[in-house]
């Protein structure tokens, strides 16, 4: 399996980027396919992702800012960020988990909010 994402980019504050990220290979039992993020120095984070079915889940700091989506036919997972603030600023993943607790990970998206 592998994800390839696109879309990063640098923005100022209040502006908008939209992530995306294509699944390919052998994909099978999908459980939920999302994003995380990464600022120097700190951990990976869960920013929001969406399990097979439709629920969704956000980080507290993106929600009514940032909106995952998921198409399950074309296996491929989008980040609509708006309002984006500095502190948003990291390397954005996405991120594809089966049934099997299989993980599999894209190269990462470089997202830079200026002040």
């Amino acid at each position: 399996v592998q994800l390839q994402a696109s879309g990063g980019g640098l923005v100022q504050a209040g502006g908008s980027l939209r992530l995306s990220c294509a699944a390919s290979g052998n994909i099978f039992n999908i459980y939920d396919m999302g994003w995380y993020r990464q600022a120097p120095g700190k951990q990976r984070e869960l920013v929001a992702h969406v399990v097979t079915g439709g629920n969704t889940n956000y980080a507290t700091s993106v929600k009514d800012r940032f909106t995952v989506s998921r198409d399950n036919v074309k296996n491929t997972v989008s980040l609509q960020m708006n309002n984006l603030k500095p502190e948003d600023t990291a390397v954005y993943y996405c991120n594809l988990r089966t049934t099997y607790a299989q993980s599999y990970w894209g190269q990462g998206t470089q997202v830079t909010v200026s002040s």
